[in-house]
């Protein structure tokens, strides 16, 4: 209750602190898991729940802000991913899963808004995050707790990472977080809404055609030198989006990107 803004039903003595107390011990009993095998990532799936009352939300959330890796629906390479971006991410930067939740194209700059579910990383705002309760129409659980906030305005990146089959690709694009045009009073989950670069269109275009991935890191503080660095160090191709993207010369450099790996794996 220091820390966050409890629902008043949430609260010691509220109808639904219950709830709470199961996703206080959820994140107990991930955190033991985390620490026991020695891991850095993880990932949840709500068809597979087993005997879990919820699905993990809160206990997600809070992970991430530790510093582990998180990807929703069984995706292992997206929780790897953001196990990797946060290791490089500075002490108290912001770096969190996420996916395109919807688009928004007009009145005014086309945007879109990131969420998921339930997780994700309260890294990404300096607000004090909300914890509430709400219902989840899929996994046929129990109403999971999360944690909910808008993410702090910043330049940023989302990061996202495609097995090709023979081989990985990374591809990001450059992105403003902005503060949404309105409350987002119907939205019960934690969320980010950005303007990519150059534009929705060339960037949603560029996107598709590098394959890229529905999942991604998003992150505020990880900058393009870093991201280089490291797709040079793991010798994993990296297709920047940005200010200076145009679509005809994008879709050149996927072609050329291909024949240099295929090229490469032949010597």
């Amino acid at each position: 209750e220091a820390k966050y803004d409890v629902a008043p039903e949430l609260k010691a003595g509220g109808a639904r602190h219950d709830s709470l107390v199961y996703a206080a011990k959820q994140e107990i009993a991930l955190l033991k898991i985390m620490k026991d095998g020695g891991f850095d990532a993880f990932t949840s799936n709500f068809e597979d729940l087993g005997a879990l009352k919820q699905l993990p939300g809160l206990a997600v959330q809070r992970l991430m802000e530790m510093g582990y890796g998180f990807g929703g629906e069984g995706d292992w390479k997206t929780s790897a991913l953001g196990a990797i971006l946060k290791s490089m991410t500075p002490k108290g930067g912001g770096t969190s899963f996420m996916e395109d939740y919807t688009y928004h194209f007009g009145p005014g700059p086309a945007k879109i808004l990131g969420a998921h579910m339930l997780e994700v990383c309260p890294t990404i705002t300096k607000e004090k995050p909300k914890i509430e309760i709400h219902p989840l129409g899929i996994g046929g659980k129990d109403d999971p707790v999360r944690l909910v906030f808008n993410a702090s305005p910043a330049q940023g990146r989302v990061v996202g990472l495609m097995d090709l089959g023979d081989r990985f690709r990374i591809v990001s694009n450059d992105i403003e977080v902005v503060k949404p045009d309105k409350d987002l009073k119907k939205l019960p989950v934690a969320c980010a809404v950005w303007k990519p670069a150059p534009s929705l269109a060339t960037s949603a275009e560029s996107w598709i055609y590098a394959g890229g991935s529905h999942h991604t890191v998003l992150s505020t503080s990880l900058d393009i030198e870093t991201l280089n660095d490291f797709a040079n160090i793991a010798q994993v191709e990296h297709l920047r989006i940005s200010a200076s993207t145009n679509s005809e010369e994008f879709h050149k450099e996927i072609k050329w990107n291909g024949a240099y790996y295929k090229l490469s794996s032949l010597t």
